[in-house]
């Protein structure tokens, strides 16, 4: 099998990572395809002593490390008010936490495997986990709205919610619920599983909600690699079931992290 094909699989959740890390659709794709680019131009250099997947993120980290995107072309390819959301946001967090916090939580790499990718002591990870749950946890609070039909999955992230501190304006279980409850209380942030109740879509219910104002959205699926196909548009933020609490917990911080409305004052 060629290098190309034992990566292709592993495609979709590092363009996740890059636009979990980035808070941009198109500046997370760059990274990727720099990231592509880099293996294309020496694959002699590609880490063949680990997994593939492994060694797909590795060189991902080196791109995003070395700064290889041009930052005018950035500048202007979109995301300009994430990206000074996030600029903002950054100067209180050190990167290398958050990227800590996303290799174990969303995309679920061990601490080993993590401390590999960032190249620090496994003894590390967890303390740069922990920091930046803290700081982000502290710069952002919200009210959110869950679209999810499952009793037991509702109920698990109403708790998850709550313990970070924010606030839960309502539970919907079909699309017209969701669109009703949101027009009713309008939520900081949208927690939406993909298919609900009444054979309804949570994609649409997010589209008609978005459709009457802006809010960070968090969808949720068993099967991410339908949304995640490379064609425009796709989630930022995606969740696959089954879920970890702590993949939510690092979901729901990254939305907020890049949402204009809780940047602290002055910042």
């Amino acid at each position: 099998m060629s290098l190309g094909q034992q990566l292709a699989p592993h495609l979709p959740f590092l363009r996740r990572y890059g636009r979990a890390l980035t808070g941009s659709q198109a500046e997370g794709d760059r990274y990727v395809r720099a990231t592509l680019e880099a293996i294309v131009a020496a694959p002699e250099e590609f880490p063949r002593d680990v997994d593939p997947r492994l060694g797909l993120y590795r060189t991902f980290q080196a791109i995003w490390g070395s700064s290889q995107i041009d930052d005018h072309e950035a500048d202007h390819a979109g995301g300009s008010d994430q990206e000074a959301i996030a600029r903002a946001r950054l100067a209180r967090i050190a990167p290398l936490s958050r990227q800590a916090l996303l290799l174990t939580a969303m995309e679920g790499f061990t601490v080993e495997d993590t401390a590999y990718l960032i190249d620090v002591d496994t003894a590390e990870v967890d303390a740069l986990v922990a920091d930046a749950l803290a700081e982000i946890e502290q710069q952002t609070r919200a009210r959110v709205l869950v679209i999810e039909d499952e009793p037991i999955i509702a109920m698990d992230l109403e708790t998850i919610v709550r313990d970070l501190g924010h606030e839960v304006t309502g539970v919907a279980v079909t699309r017209d619920e969701a669109v009703a409850l949101a027009m009713e209380d309008r939520p900081g942030l949208v927690l939406a599983d993909i298919q609900l109740a009444d054979d309804s879509s949570g994609i649409d219910a997010v589209k008609d909600i978005l459709a009457q104002f802006n809010v960070p959205v968090i969808f949720i699926t068993a099967f991410p690699e339908r949304l995640l196909t490379g064609e425009r548009p796709e989630p930022t933020f995606l969740i696959t079931k089954p879920f970890q609490r702590s993949t939510v917990k690092a979901a729901i911080s990254q939305a907020l992290f890049f949402d204009q409305s809780t940047v602290p004052a002055g910042a």
